[in-house]
Order: structure tokens, then sequence, then C-alpha cells
């Protein structure tokens, strides 16, 4: 309609034209029928279009289009029911068979109504969502495959089928968190309470490990920028997730020490100095904390112990670093033997 309106021509012109009644050019435009195969080509020549353009052919959907697209469906899940929701959200997913962000978002929308609501047929319902997670399997993304493994274990554990839920943690690897997460649900809900704890308490720990270190990160980038109040902040949150995380006393204070050396607080420094060395025999406090209970750890020795409060005094004692230190009482008595032996030689590394 919207072409042949643009060159002027009646339905009764076009019809003519194309060796054709009004009525057939009349059903086409209201979407009754479609034109046969072979008046493709003359439709687009006579209304000087491509055949891709009458169509409306493009490979793909924009994530604009697919926004939309889940809008409209949401809309009339609430108006017309699931039934005719899904059917006409089948014809999208037909029209664009290779869209997997499509498919995943519709899979994962008629899921979640399907879980808070009650739909008919609800058992073939639940399978047409499984088989497009299924064919979600076999992409090339792996985020798309993730997903939609995720979505099938989720259905596996909310029927009890847990063997059969297992069996897709495999599209995840070995090193993705969220496979843990979910064999720990896994455990949980068939009794084996042990093993999920301590595979929670893992990720917990392994949690801790990352955060800090972006957190480290994000300090050093503070100190690019000589940004003291940014520093001072991220020092503090590394502070608060060891005492979170039941880190122990160690890691709760040694991230002041460099902001001590960044800002030359001498009292800021000795502080931090005396209470890192009388924890640290604390350093693997973790090791008896509440929230790790359930995972096994080396024990520390105490030569190992030993070892490290001598590496931190010679590390403190290093002028080059610790110079602004060097008339304070306190630090002389603390580092003064090392001092005399270790002199300027060498810088303390990066934590």
């Amino acid at each position: 309609r919207k072409y042949r309106k643009e060159r002027n021509f009646t339905q009764e012109e076009m019809a003519e034209r194309l060796g054709v009644t009004a009525s057939a050019v009349n059903k086409w435009e209201r979407e009754v029928t479609c034109p046969d195969i072979a008046l493709l080509a003359p439709i687009a020549r006579l209304l000087e279009i491509s055949t891709d353009t009458l169509l409306s052919y493009r490979e793909n959907l924009t994530p604009k289009e697919i926004k939309e697209l889940m809008e409209k469906t949401q809309k009339m899940l609430k108006e017309t029911g699931y039934g005719e929701a899904f059917g006409w959200a089948r014809k999208q997913m037909e029209q664009y068979p290779n869209c997997e962000e499509l498919v995943l978002n519709m899979a994962a929308c008629f899921e979640a109504y399907a879980i808070t609501h009650e739909v008919p047929e609800a058992e073939k319902r639940e399978r047409e969502i499984c088989a497009l997670y299924q064919r979600l399997l076999e992409s090339s993304e792996e985020s798309i495959r993730m997903q939609a493994a995720s979505g099938l274990v989720g259905y596996y554990r909310r029927k009890g089928q847990f063997k059969e839920a297992g069996t897709y943690l495999q599209y995840f690897s070995i090193q993705n968190p969220e496979r843990k997460r979910m064999q720990a649900q896994i455990y949980g809900e068939t009794g084996r309470i042990k093993e999920a704890y301590k595979a929670y308490e893992e990720l917990l720990f392994a949690d801790y490990q990352r955060i800090s270190a972006i957190l480290h990160g994000m300090y050093q980038l503070a100190r690019k920028e000589n940004d003291r109040k940014q520093a001072r902040k991220l020092v503090e949150k590394q502070g608060e997730l060891a005492r979170c995380f039941e880190m122990g006393k160690f890691y709760e204070i040694v991230p002041q020490l460099d902001l001590a050396v960044l800002e030359q607080n001498q009292e800021l420094a000795l502080d931090t100095m005396e209470k890192v060395l009388s924890s640290v025999e604390e350093i693997g406090g973790f090791r008896q904390a509440w929230l790790y209970k359930h995972m096994t750890f080396q024990e520390m020795q105490p030569e190992l112990l030993e070892n490290m409060k001598k590496q931190l005094l010679q590390s403190f004692a290093n002028e080059e670093t610790y110079g602004f230190l060097k008339e304070a009482p306190r630090w002389q008595a603390l580092c003064g033997n090392q001092a005399e032996n270790c002199g300027t030689s060498g810088k303390t590394g990066e934590k």
C-alpha cells in the first residue's frame, strides 16, 4: 500500500497492470492473502523497489527492535493471555530464525510468566520453552549458550530432576563461578548439605580475592591521578571487604600502609607498621573463620610466619620508601637494626 500510493496507483490500476483482480490487491494490502511467488518480481518492478524492500527483508533485528518486540510480547501476555501471545511470538521468531537474542529473550519471558501464572497446557508450554533453550545450546556465542544452559538447569531443578539439571553444567567452563553456584544449589536440594556449604564457601573466598584485586587496581589508578581522596576511600573499602569476608586483621590493616606512604603520614605509617607486625601470626585468621568452616586450608608453619615478619621489618627499614620516618623515634625503635643493615638497598614492591 505504501509504495503503491507513492506511485499514485489505485488498487484497480495496479491490478490491471499485473493481470489480477482489484480484490486480490485489496486482500494483499489487508494481509488476508499473499501474492503468488511468481508475482513478486513484477510487483517490485511496477513499484520501482527491490524484492528485499517489498518483503521487508532484513538480515537481523537491532537491539532496539528486539526491545520493542519484547515490550509488545509482555503487553500481549497481560491482555490476551499465554496462548495467543506465544503464537504471535513464534511468528516473530520464525521471521528471524537466526536472531538468537530474540529467541533467548522470548524463552526467558515466557518461562518467567509460566512460573508465576497458571497457563493452559502447562506441560506442552514447558516443552516448547525447553526446545527454545535447547536450540540455543548450539549457538556460536558462549554467552548465549550459557544463558540457555542456565535456563535449562533452573527448569529441571524446579521439576526435581536434578540429574538432568546437572548435565547442563557442562556448558559452563570449570573456571566459571556460575557453574559452581548452580552445582551448590543442586547439592543443597539433594541433601548434600556439607558439599553445598563447601562450594558456596569456595565461591566466597575466590570472590574476596577477585574483588580485593579490583579495588587495589582502582587504588593504583587513583594514585596515578594523585587523587588522594579517592585513594583513601578505596583503602577503606579494602579494609571493609576484609572484615566482611572474615579474612583477619592483617588483611584489614595492610592496605593502609601504602596510603600512609602516599600521604607521607608519619602517625598512620607507624601505627600501621606496628599493627601489621602484631597481626602476622593472625595472617591465616580466615582458616578459623566460621564463614569457611567447611573448607580445608594448609596450616601456616611458624618458621614461615617468622620469616614473613623479618621480611616486613626489612621492608619497613627501606629509607627510599620510608625515609620520611627517619627522625621518628618509633621508627628507629622498630627498624633501627634493620635500617643499618639495609640502608637504601632497593625499593619495596607494590602489594
